[in-house]
């Protein structure tokens, strides 16, 4: 075998991996759990009532371990097409602050709506601190690509009717970066004006998985393993489409400015960064920033780090304020 085949592999021997001690007491107690959630019993893509099912109940394990921020906000449900936003006012919004975080939210492309997208819309509109869109879109297994493309478009299309394109921040974790990366790049090829900036955390940019770290983070990230969610939403449509993987994506044309946010143990690192240099080499003015020990989910919103990456959020949208 030689390093020219396409399957060549690097064989590593065993071997356990420390709680690092570079970073903080409450990140090593959450790395010392080790996985925190047990792989799902994945069902046949051709089973929609199987899917429908688990979905529900994933769904409801993780409202039921959604932490409150603990903090009120206003909350206006506006219909957008076949979809809805959630309009939130959290409290502490400068008085005259038009700016607007159109948030997309992740799950994988198959969890995250309803009441879970409701709660969670709330806490980010608490930590970002400016009003936010939080996008309910549809997904899979009854509405695969491109339902939740289209909603997202229909929500940002919506927004500019009452507010400037320059007043907007389009941004997503996960699944909803690449949602939100992806909304990007459509709206500029229908001709929108684009927003003031876009956050992408920890992206899933290429749905092809062929980074590197969907290898060296395997079984590393307390979070996130393989699932067949992302060939579920995708519906057999070319998994190099820039809709469904925006890493491939034509940057040259206008994209706006960026934050990017990973962790070394992300299995999603190698997209993150992949996505960073490919906006970098069409010289869009983009921030890469990596967390120690971090994996796809961070520590959970509960160490410091957590409060680190939300600062640098915080900065980024400060930065995006209309002048």
């Amino acid at each position: 075998m030689t390093t020219s085949d396409a399957r060549a592999m690097l064989r590593l021997p065993a071997r356990e991996i420390p709680v690092p001690t570079s970073v903080s007491e409450q990140a090593r107690a959450i790395l010392a759990l080790g996985p925190l959630f047990a792989t799902p019993q994945w069902p046949p893509l051709d089973d929609p009532e199987a899917w429908r099912a688990l979905i529900a109940e994933l769904d409801g394990t993780a409202l039921r371990m959604a932490p409150g921020s603990g903090a009120h906000a206003e909350v206006e449900e506006i219909p957008v097409g076949r979809a809805r936003v959630l309009a939130i006012t959290p409290d502490g919004v400068e008085p005259g602050d038009r700016r607007v975080y159109l948030e997309i939210h992740g799950g994988a492309f198959i969890q995250g709506g309803g009441e879970l997208c409701r709660t969670r819309g709330i806490d980010n509109a608490y930590r970002v601190g400016v009003h936010s869109w939080s996008v309910d879109y549809r997904m899979p297994p009854d509405h695969p690509f491109p339902a939740a493309l289209d909603d997202c478009l229909a929500a940002y299309r919506a927004l500019l009717e009452r507010r400037d394109a320059g007043e907007i921040v389009v941004g997503g974790v996960s699944a909803g970066a690449n949602l939100a990366a992806a909304t990007v790049l459509r709206a500029r090829d229908e001709g929108l004006p684009l927003p003031a900036g876009v956050v992408l955390a920890t992206p899933a940019a290429d749905l092809t998985e062929s980074g590197d770290t969907w290898q060296t983070n395997l079984g590393l990230d307390n979070l996130l393993a393989p699932s067949p969610a992302p060939l579920l939403y995708a519906a057999g449509h070319d998994l190099r489409d820039p809709y469904l993987s925006p890493v491939f994506g034509d940057f040259t044309a206008g994209f706006p400015p960026a934050i990017l946010l990973s962790g070394t143990r992300d299995v999603l690192l190698s997209d993150t960064v992949r996505l960073h240099r490919a906006l970098r080499a069409a010289d869009v003015p983009a921030d890469l920033h990596v967390w120690e020990a971090a994996s796809h989910g961070g520590f959970l919103g509960r160490a410091p780090e957590d409060d680190e990456r939300t600062r640098e959020i915080r900065r980024f949208l400060a930065r995006c304020r209309p002048a």
